[in-house]
């Protein structure tokens, strides 16, 4: 029987999302995606996943889920808990970093991040339709995920099921992203500011607001200065995630999974495919640093994380949950053997 996980509850910022859809921004087709495509990864190779398995990003207020049919593993990855409801009425707090074998009728409710973003893995992805080569959802295209929305109470998500009772999970210690200063390589368009704004944006605190969403983040700090009124415009080029744009008022906005395909603001700098995933993870007040590196740096620093995180994963070891312990309250309370 396959598995089948249905939404009690949507809550809000939560939706399906695998590694992003290309190949098809010379058709205006946003690359959408995990913001945190590391995390992502993490959470999928805690349940046995491939890398590009569909999961849930958590932005918010973690959904409320229920298996319908089948045996699911689940994992969470970030700055996140869970609560498990099992069908008989035992109750587990279920950590990130962890999988925990869910059966027909369990429970889970996910709890709120402060910023950030968190995910969801079950086991062989979210097996929801795919279009444009990706399951990821696109809200403002409409496509992906679930009829193109964020998850609503109702929806149904099918996935695989676990073929035999395994009482072996998996755990791993939390991913750390680091607090360096965000990789950029400089350029396309710097000759459209003064000699002083490309030091500014490297010397300078920039604080994130709160106008961020999945298609870029404002910045506020020192004002990058356009040589001339008229720099501030250009004739519309292509732009990509980590672009670094920034409009007549000199405030720098980077651009995120979601974000267009084209845009008519000059752009300083683009931050390196590395340091992508850190971006997710940004909060508002947060202060961000940049430096500027060379392409070969930054090739450099993708073939290093790519190997912290095949380090990551081998280092994922199995455990096995210790028997149920009683509580006053009568409820039940799942610990686990580290």
């Amino acid at each position: 029987m396959p598995g089948l996980i249905e939404v009690i509850d949507g809550r809000f910022g939560n939706s399906i999302q695998d590694l992003g859809r290309f190949g098809l921004r010379h058709m205006g087709v946003a690359v959408s995606g995990c913001l945190d495509t590391t995390l992502a990864r993490c959470a999928n190779a805690l349940v046995g996943n491939d890398a590009d398995c569909a999961c849930i990003e958590i932005r918010a207020l973690g959904p409320k889920l229920k298996v319908k049919s089948g045996r699911v593993r689940v994992a969470l990855a970030g700055e996140v808990s869970a609560t498990l409801m099992r069908v008989d009425g035992r109750t587990q707090t279920f950590p990130a970093w962890t999988s925990v074998t869910l059966d027909a009728q369990d429970r889970l409710s996910i709890g709120s991040l402060k910023g950030g973003c968190a995910y969801l893995a079950v086991s062989g992805g979210i097996e929801s339709p795919v279009q444009l080569g990706s399951r990821s959802t696109y809200q403002r295209a409409k496509i992906g995920g679930i009829d193109g929305q964020p998850l609503v109470t109702g929806n149904l998500l099918p996935c695989k099921a676990l073929a035999h009772r395994d009482d072996h999970q998996n755990k791993a210690q939390p991913w750390v992203h680091g607090e360096t200063p965000i990789r950029v390589m400089l350029g396309p368009q710097e000759g459209h500011f003064k000699l002083g704004s490309v030091a500014d944006l490297l010397n300078s605190d920039y604080a994130v607001t709160a106008q961020m969403d999945r298609m870029g983040m404002r910045l506020e700090g020192v004002p990058l200065a356009h040589l001339t009124p008229e720099s501030a415009d250009i004739v519309s080029d292509g732009v990509t995630p980590g672009a670094i744009q920034v409009p007549g008022n000199g405030q720098p906005i980077i651009l995120l999974a979601d974000c267009q395909t084209v845009g008519g603001y000059p752009k300083i700098a683009t931050v390196i495919s590395a340091d992508m995933p850190r971006l997710g993870q940004l909060k508002p007040g947060q202060i961000l640093h940049f430096v500027a590196v060379s392409a070969e740096q930054a090739k450099q620093a993708l073939l290093e994380k790519e190997a912290r995180i095949t380090a990551w994963v081998a280092a994922i070891a199995p455990y096995r949950p210790d028997a149920v312990t009683a509580c006053d309250d009568d409820a039940i309370i799942w610990t686990c053997n580290w």
